[in-house]
């Protein structure tokens, strides 16, 4: 049976943690590259969500280096607890007990082979409700976090550069089209994002003595202001490994450890939805 822990617990436990070597200077690698990756205690596996050749990729690099946890940005900590032995077996009975058609998450085909690459992985899940993420848009991140936002740097302004660079991103991925209004609002809703990922690979670490992989989108991968920002915070003993996959050559300063680009998944204009003005 497995035993949620409380921060303090964790915070104890960290001590007994060992430190890999990383990178130290971006790289872009290949497929091949995935089978040997540096060894460190959390590897952050970056995706476009909907791009299947990453999802595949994942699966490589959580088989090779022998995961001991899961952390899914894509599953509450409410959804990790229905994974079992009896419905990993197979997809459409692991897709039904996570409720996944309901998520808004691509196919379930594409997540499926990342569960089972690592045999006997503890799964985490890392993301927060989607109304206490709403409510972090009206006040907050540290408001709705709780008593350990401190912990996690939640309870810090960003600097200047940062937060104009954020509220661009958002404003990018949504086509233009959100008011500028909730910019900021976005932008605490993301770090709260980061955070709950952040707390869940602190458990899966505690629970397992890891190495732990982190499967979410590239934004909570990146190394200077996503989720390993807020993991620098709690546990600045961990080593940390990001990989971002991308469709195109990123511009530099490339924001991870490791990078690749696969070919582009088929998609319908994103930004067909949006009515922009």
């Amino acid at each position: 049976m497995r035993y949620r822990i409380s921060l303090l617990t964790v915070a104890l436990s960290m001590a007994a943690v060992s430190v890999f070597a990383q990178p130290t200077q971006p790289r872009q690698i290949d497929a091949v590259g995935l089978y040997d990756l540096p060894a460190a205690d959390v590897v952050i596996l970056g995706e476009v969500h909907d791009n299947p050749a990453h999802h595949a990729q994942q699966a490589i690099a959580v088989g090779a280096m022998g995961a001991r946890a899961l952390v899914f940005e894509m599953l509450t900590e409410a959804q990790a607890l229905r994974v079992r032995p009896e419905v990993l077996t197979s997809s459409g009975a692991l897709e039904q007990a996570l409720g996944w058609a309901g998520t808004g998450w691509p196919d379930f085909a594409m997540y499926y082979p990342i569960f089972t690459a690592s045999k006997s992985a503890a799964i985490f899940g890392g993301a927060i409700e989607r109304e206490v993420v709403r409510q972090a848009v009206s006040d907050g991140a540290a408001a709705v976090f709780g008593g350990a936002a401190g912990l996690f740097g939640l309870d810090r302004a960003l600097d200047d550069h940062v937060q104009v660079a954020r509220e661009a991103g958002q404003m990018a991925a949504h086509c233009g089209a959100l008011p500028i209004s909730i910019l900021p609002g976005m932008v605490e809703a993301q770090r709260l994002r980061d955070a709950g990922l952040a707390r869940a690979v602190i458990a899966a670490m505690a629970e397992t003595g890891g190495p732990v992989a982190v499967i979410t989108g590239n934004g909570h991968a990146r190394g200077d202001w996503g989720m390993p920002d807020a993991l620098r915070f709690a546990a600045p003993e961990l080593s940390v490994l990001t990989l971002g996959q991308f469709e195109t050559v990123p511009e530099d300063p490339v924001p991870y450890d490791l990078w690749l680009v696969t070919d582009p998944a088929p998609r319908d204009d994103p930004c067909a939805g949006f009515a922009v003005k």
